[in-house]
């Protein structure tokens, strides 16, 4: 019998949060959230413009066309952060992410930080980093465990 190792509920979580991060539309980052509670999916999000409008992808990136840098002037960007469309994804169905983990390909950036404290998670898992670190102090004051985990192995493992 062929042995497999099974992933970590990490490991599984930052995967799927990688491959969620595929239906980004931003040119800049692809960027995946999972939010989890009891090893059960809440709800998921990726990065990119609202429902209904037009992409970056489609349009161009604003924030190239000014020269903004990664990490400030958010208010400049069409899109909507990964991890506030698991929020609001949660919310359209009536979910709470109290006491939830959000599994996320990237730190989150301040605002997102904000959003996150508000919405009582309990842990926030990533293999990536943002350019922006302001989060730390906010989750340590709100008492939102941070880990920053190695990047788990794309490949997947099945018996045929």
């Amino acid at each position: 019998m062929k042995k497999v190792k099974r992933p970590s509920p990490d490991e599984y979580f930052l995967k799927i949060a990688s491959v969620v991060a595929e239906r980004s539309t931003c040119r800049r980052h692809h960027v995946g959230a999972v939010a989890v509670k009891n090893k059960h999916i809440l709800s998921t999000g990726y990065n990119g413009a609202a429902a209904g409008v037009k992409d970056c992808l489609e349009l161009g990136c604003l924030r190239d066309e000014m020269n903004i840098p990664s990490g400030t002037r958010h208010e400049i960007c069409r899109g909507i952060h990964a991890e506030q469309n698991a929020i609001i994804q949660a919310s359209l169905h009536g979910v709470s992410l109290e006491g939830a983990t959000i599994y996320c390909t990237h730190s989150p950036c301040i605002l997102c930080a904000k959003m996150l404290a508000n919405a009582r998670i309990e842990r926030f898992v990533t293999f990536g980093k943002y350019a922006d670190d302001g989060f730390l102090e906010l989750f340590k004051e709100a008492g939102i465990t941070f880990d920053h985990l190695p990047r788990p192995p794309f490949n997947i493992t099945s018996l045929d």
